[in-house]
Parts: structure tokens; sequence; C-alpha cells
């Protein structure tokens, strides 16, 4: 479903993406791992159209910078970590954002997009604050209502970039979840970035750690997240554990015994 070959990205005349390639399959979900400036969200912002690139991404067989932007819309939904929210609309009106794509000349929503909305609000706990506006949640609340946009989108492929980062542990397990819930009931496609690398590895499919711009490794979470690859990578003293199944990541005080 989405495809990367030899990918790179310059920024401000500076590589910050090159030769990166691999692919999710449909109903995959792969998260991007690294330390900051290692070029996750720009390699996040190439897979959405959103910025130019050499090499090729392909989502579903179509370069996403050539589609046009309403079937890009039908195609892909995002979730950004610091969206730009209208602060005087409702949490219903900026969840309904998300059928924009589906909506006709008039511009006038149907029976279908109203439902595709509620369902979004009723799966991320918004009902209540439906007609709260934007300006006056939390940050964990815009989080969820940005969420709630994306999924009301019903697009194949959904764009996270650190989608927990405002919530709390409980409210962390539930969205993830609920991505979870989507990929078996709709084949959703996940790409992610994610600094919480034990969530990372519960979750995803495969990890791809990105290292000063370039593909480092790339496959299960338990190939990924080792002590060492972290150690070089992130400049971090760690133990690996498992926690049901899955690699669990703690920090260990350089000196102190695990």
């Amino acid at each position: 479903m989405i495809e990367l070959r030899e990918a790179g990205c310059e920024r401000g005349g500076r590589s910050v993406l090159e030769g990166v390639t691999f692919a999710v399959p449909r109903g995959g979900w792969t998260t991007l791992i690294g330390a900051n400036g290692a070029g996750k969200t720009t390699l996040l912002l190439a897979v959405a159209g959103s910025v130019a690139h050499s090499g090729a991404i392909a989502v579903g067989g179509e370069d996403p910078r050539r589609m046009p932007s309403s079937r890009r819309a039908r195609q892909i939904a995002i979730v950004w970590q610091s969206p730009l929210l209208p602060p005087d609309m409702t949490v219903a009106e900026y969840v309904m954002l998300g059928r924009t794509p589906y909506l006709g000349m008039l511009g006038r929503a149907g029976s279908g997009d109203e439902r595709a909305t509620r369902e979004a609000m009723r799966r991320l706990d918004l009902g209540r604050l439906a007609t709260r506006r934007l300006g006056a949640l939390s940050g964990g609340e815009r989080q969820r209502a940005t969420l709630a946009r994306a999924l009301a989108q019903e697009a194949p492929v959904l764009i996270l970039d650190e989608p927990t980062s405002a919530l709390d542990v409980g409210r962390q397990q539930e969205a993830l979840e609920l991505v979870g819930e989507l990929r078996s009931e709709r084949q959703l496609t996940v790409l992610g970035a994610m600094h919480d690398l034990t969530l990372a590895g519960q979750y995803a499919d495969e990890l791809a750690l990105l290292g000063e711009g370039r593909l480092v490794h790339h496959g299960p979470p338990a190939e990924v997240l080792t002590p060492e690859l972290i150690a070089t990578h992130y400049r971090a003293h760690v133990e690996v554990v498992e926690v049901g199944g899955t690699p669990g990541v703690l920090p260990v005080r350089p000196g102190v015994a695990a």
C-alpha cells in the first residue's frame, strides 16, 4: 500500500533523508523511530505528498504529489503532532471537516457524513465535548479531536505523527487500541512516528529505525529494539525486556545495575 524506493528529501537546501527503501503492505502498521532530527516527520510529510522528494514514493500505486488534492484526501488521513486548530470551531464542526473530500458541489453534509462524524466522536469519547470550542480543550482533548477528524475521513491509509504525545497513559492505550481495531475492520494501513519505544513495539508490525536521515534497520520490533541499536542511535542506556510477547524498553542509569 505504501512503498518507498531510494526516497530522499531536502529541506532548506540540506539533505534530511537519503536512500530510504521499505514498504508497508495493505493492513500493515509500520512505525518510524529514531532520535530527534533523524528525519521521521520529513518522511511522513513526503508520504503525505506535502514535500518534494527524490526517488520514488507510492501510496496505492500512485505518487501522492501527483494525486489531485481531493483524491489524496480520500486516500490518506493524517494526524500531525501539533496541528493548527481554529479556536472558535466546535469539536463536532472540526471532526466533520474530515468529510470534506466527500461533499458535493454545494458542500452540504449528507446522512453518511453525519454518521461517520458521530461514529468517530463516539469511538474517541468526544460526544460530551461536541459543542465545546477547540480553544477551550486540553492538549489531550485536542489530540483526540484531531484523531477523530482523521478517522471520519475513512481513508485507507492513516499517517500518525506522535499521536499519543499529549495523552495520559489510559488515553494512549485507548487511542492505539482503536487504531488496531480499525486495521481489522477496514484493512487500514498505518504509518506512524513515535518516541515511546515500548508502545511502538507493542502495536506496530514492523519498526523502521532512522538515523541521520538514513534507514538504519527495518523489521519486527524484537529485531530493531535492541540495547545495542538504541545505544548507538539514541545514546541511551536501556534494558530490553519482554512485555506480553513484545519488547519493552527500560532506561537504565549509567553505572547502575538493571
